[in-house]
């Protein structure tokens, strides 16, 4: 069993940044790919970021390249989502999940583990 606790979520000005950590419980974090949901109010979770289990690969959605970087620290069982010139449109409920399948944390098929979320609001 893995938990999943996110942090950092806040209230935030178009064009701040924001980092993001979700810390992971367990001794088989480096197995697991991670990624980065959100749910804006009224709209479907979509898929933001993942990393691999060594870190070496990462993906993104098309909307926030450039803008977000996601990374981990084994050693603390932790992935963080950095998120830089936010935008009010990047309000949302920030998700973390784990999945022994890269696939599935970059939203192709089911997640194993979800955290409980952190909120994120981006004020004009």
């Amino acid at each position: 069993q893995v938990q999943l606790v996110e942090s950092g979520g806040g209230l935030v000005q178009a064009g701040d940044s924001l980092r993001l950590s979700c810390a992971a419980s367990g001794r088989t974090f480096s197995t697991y790919a991670m990624g980065w949901f959100r749910q804006a109010p009224g709209k479907e979770r979509e898929f933001v970021a993942a990393i691999r289990q060594s870190g070496s690969t990462t993906y993104y959605a098309d909307f926030v390249k450039g803008r977000f970087t996601i990374s981990r620290d084994n050693a603390k069982n932790t992935v963080y989502l950095q998120m830089n010139t936010l935008k009010p449109e990047d309000t949302a409920v920030y998700y973390c999940a784990s999945d022994m399948s890269s696939r599935a944390v970059r939203g192709f098929g089911t997640v194993d583990y979800w955290g409980k979320g952190t909120l994120v609001i981006v004020s004009s």
